[in-house]
């Protein structure tokens, strides 16, 4: 499965076929040049359209308006505390040479929680996180996870770190596995990113765990405009997308 999640992240790239198609062309140059010359057209046409970004955000809005974005105060009082998935966090090499921790565009993931720690002091945090990268680090989202919560002021005695998982379904099993029977006898809020819940609250439920979704890192508002338009955005909300949706195809048949 961690093979296949990061073939996903090639396979749903935009610009990977693009690169494919106009590959072909060039290699159909010689041989059929008015044909080559059209794909060549085509591709850049398509490329253009990319960077619309209201395709891609009617994908991403679907995953995310599945849940509500807050929990009601009196739900949240019945929690033992946060489950909070990885995914919030840049390569390690800055970390490494600065001694900071880089956090990414999901960086809600990490931040949220905090605060959430600070006005419910009774509650617990399970932060799970490994290394998902084919081209290892030695350096784990747990560890800078600890870092960046002891140095936000969290009581790190009330701090639980998971350090394994490299895919989503590795989360819940891993989380699974460091509760042990109270991941199904107690209420856990699950906070990773909107767009990513659906999955999440899929596999978390799956291994027993009662969940409660709290999304954060909402990438989408109520509507786009049919005419924005943000080229790098874009190219980033579709892969961001076709990675979700194919990546709850393949869970829901290999589970």
């Amino acid at each position: 499965m961690f093979v296949v999640s990061k073939l996903l992240s090639a396979i749903t790239q935009p610009l990977f076929w693009l690169a494919l198609w106009w590959l072909l062309a060039l290699l159909l140059l010689g041989r059929k040049p008015r044909a080559a010359k059209r794909m060549l057209w085509t591709g850049l046409l398509g490329l253009g359209l990319l960077g619309l970004q209201a395709p891609p955000d009617a994908l991403l809005r679907a995953l995310e308006s599945r849940y509500p974005a807050q929990p009601t105060s009196a739900l949240l009082q019945q929690h033992a505390g946060l489950l909070v998935l990885g995914g919030a966090l840049e390569h390690p090499a800055s970390w490494q040479a600065h001694g900071q921790v880089p956090l990414g565009q999901s960086a809600e993931r990490m931040t949220v929680p905090v605060g959430l720690m600070r006005q419910h002091p009774q509650w617990q945090l399970i932060f799970s996180g490994g290394e998902g990268r084919l081209l290892t680090t030695g350096v784990t989202e747990g560890q800078l996870a600890q870092q960046f919560y002891a140095e936000q002021g969290v009581d790190m005695a009330r701090v639980q770190i998971e350090q394994g998982a490299r895919t989503t379904r590795e989360n819940a099993q891993r989380v699974a596995q460091t509760l042990g029977e109270r991941c199904g006898q107690q209420s856990w809020l699950l906070v990773t990113s909107a767009w990513h819940m659906p999955r999440s609250m899929a596999e978390f439920e799956a291994v027993g765990c009662q969940v409660t979704a709290y999304p954060v890192d909402f990438r989408t508002g109520a509507h786009t405009d049919w005419y924005s338009y943000h080229m790098a955005d874009s190219l980033l909300r579709w892969q961001m997308a076709l990675h979700e949706w194919l990546g709850r195809l393949v869970y829901a048949v290999t589970r």
